[in-house]
């Protein structure tokens, strides 16, 4: 029986940490469905723009081995619809969420997998723009 493993993140400045989580989410199911962050969502959720426009982010994600479809998130607030409309068997996030989703245990199996140590998004933007 196939398993669809649905993941979301923003995935700007891609870094071996987010190619790393799509490896480990993909080895979860058969098939990768990854939610990326719209502008705006970004905007709200961190304050601020992403260095990297959606388009160019959901291209990124895309041409990821293992990834099979992206889409735009639009809100949080939309997951449970979002994993409903995959009709995802499993959600997989970074432990830096653990516990916010567990409310979808109901509608799946919910993973977090430890981030790569070391390595975050906005430590390297803040590296990149003090040189």
């Amino acid at each position: 029986m196939s398993r669809t493993v649905i993941t979301f993140g923003t995935f700007d400045v891609f870094h071996v940490g987010h190619l790393r989580i799509l490896e480990r989410a993909a080895s979860h199911g058969d098939r990768l469905v990854v939610g990326v962050s719209a502008d705006a969502l970004n905007l709200r959720k961190k304050g601020r723009a992403p260095v990297f426009s959606e388009a160019e982010r959901l291209a990124i994600v895309s041409a990821i081995k293992g990834v099979d479809e992206v889409f735009v998130e639009e809100s949080l607030e939309l997951k449970r619809s979002y994993i409903e409309k995959f009709s995802a068997d499993v959600l997989v996030m970074g432990d830096d969420w653990a516990g916010r989703f567990d409310e979808f245990g109901d509608i799946c199996d919910v993973v977090y997998l430890p981030r790569t140590p070391a390595i975050s998004t906005t430590a390297l933007i803040e590296k990149i723009s003090q040189v």
